[in-house]
C-alpha cells in the first residue's frame, strides 16, 4: 500500500468507527487494521467518542441553545443564599455573576469543545472554504505542548462527522479532533494538536470521504 492509499484508510477511520462505510470499504479497512499498528492506535483514540456521537439527534442540531428563563437570577439568588463566612460572600456572588455572564453569552451558539484560553493573543488564520455552503474563520494559539485552533463556522452538513488534521513542515497530517456538522446554526469548536506552532503549516477539515472541505494556512 502506497502513502496515498494509507492516508485514505486513515481518513476513513472515523466513518469506520461510526459504521458509516459501505461493506466493501469496511472490509478493506478492517483488513488494513489487521496489519497496521499505527492505524489501530488512531482508531483507539477515535472510539471513545463513538458513543456520544451516535446519540446525537441531527434534527436538534439546527436549534440554537437558549438558557432557561430566569436562570441568571436563580444562580445569583442561590449563591447569595449559601451559608458562607461573611468575608467570602462577596467572592461567591462575583463568581456567580461570572457564571451568569458566561451562560448568557454562550447561549447564542455553543458547541462541544475545550474552553478557550483566556488572555492569550490569538493569531488570525487565512481560511479557504472549498464547499460553497460553508463559511468559516479561525484563529490559533501557540502552546508549549502544541497548537490550539478555534474554528467558527456554519454550513457543515447537519449530523455529518468532520475530522480536522494539522499539516506540519514534514508533510505529516496529525489529528486535531472531530466535530459534527450543525447546518446553518453557527458553531465554535476548539481543536488541539501536538504539532508545535513553528512546525505547523496549515490545517484541513475533512469530510467522511476524506475530501478537504476547509483549508487554513498557518
Amino acid at each position: 500500500m502506497n502513502r496515498d492509499e494509507h492516508r485514505g484508510v486513515r481518513e476513513s477511520l472515523g466513518a469506520y468507527a461510526l459504521g458509516g462505510l459501505p461493506d466493501a470499504e469496511r472490509t478493506a479497512v478492517r483488513a488494513h487494521l489487521d496489519g497496521c499498528a499505527e492505524c489501530r492506535a488512531e482508531l483507539a483514540e477515535i472510539e471513545p467518542v463513538v458513543g456520544p456521537l451516535s446519540r446525537v439527534d441531527p434534527d436538534q442540531l439546527d436549534r440554537t441553545p437558549v438558557p432557561p428563563p430566569r436562570l441568571g437570577e436563580q444562580i445569583v439568588a442561590r449563591a447569595v443564599g449559601e451559608r458562607r463566612p461573611a468575608p467570602r460572600r462577596g467572592v461567591l456572588v462575583a463568581a456567580a455573576a461570572v457564571v451568569v455572564a458566561a451562560v448568557l453569552a454562550g447561549g447564542a451558539g455553543f458547541v462541544v469543545g475545550s474552553r478557550a484560553t483566556p488572555d492569550v493573543p490569538r493569531e488570525p488564520v487565512q481560511v479557504q472554504a472549498l464547499d460553497a455552503r460553508v463559511e468559516a474563520s479561525a484563529t490559533v494559539v501557540p502552546h508549549t505542548w502544541g497548537v490550539e485552533i478555534t474554528l467558527e463556522a456554519g454550513g457543515f452538513r447537519p449530523g455529518a462527522v468532520y475530522r480536522v488534521v494539522v499539516l506540519d513542515e514534514a508533510g505529516r497530517r496529525v489529528g486535531a479532533g472531530e466535530f459534527v456538522g450543525t447546518g446553518d446554526a453557527p458553531m465554535r469548536c476548539n481543536l488541539n494538536t501536538s504539532v508545535l506552532r513553528a512546525q505547523a503549516t496549515g490545517f484541513d477539515v475533512l469530510d467522511a470521504e476524506g475530501a478537504v472541505v476547509v483549508h487554513g494556512e498557518l
